[in-house]
């Protein structure tokens, strides 16, 4: 089924300028619990918590998605308003995981986080949700 007209009347972020979005804008999902969906991020950054110094990851966005999908210029910026914020990366995880459970509602998502060396040690983090532990 083609996308149609009623299928972008909820989206304000796509097609228009914008720096960054405290929101992830959905879209209808036309087979929910039938579709996977991968999204990777390839350039995040964000900033020590304690020394304020940058830090450099990927971030892996897996999810099967029910009745709504993410919208994925308003995940890109939603990603922005972590650039200037202090946060470890296991937080970072943990509340990316939350906050993509919020907005899109998925059956299940997987959030990895695979942050670059810093003093000779690299982190991986993952969140996994599924809807049996979030309705």
């Amino acid at each position: 089924m083609p996308t149609s007209k009623d299928d972008l009347k909820q989206l304000t972020i796509l097609g228009h300028e914008t720096k960054k979005s405290d929101v992830i804008e959905v879209f209808p999902n036309h087979a929910p619990g039938k579709l996977n969906v991968s999204l990777h991020v390839h350039e995040f950054t964000c900033l020590c918590p304690l020394t304020g110094q940058p830090d450099y990851a990927t971030i892996d966005i897996n999810y099967t998605p029910d009745q709504w999908l993410a919208e994925t210029k308003s995940v890109k910026l939603f990603l922005l308003k972590y650039r200037n914020t202090g946060i470890f990366h296991e937080h970072l995880a943990v509340d990316l995981g939350e906050e993509f459970v919020r907005f899109v509602q998925p059956l299940k998502v997987d959030v990895v986080v695979h942050f670059k060396v810093r003093g000779g040690i690299s982190v991986d983090a993952e969140f996994s949700n599924s809807s049996t532990s979030h309705c």
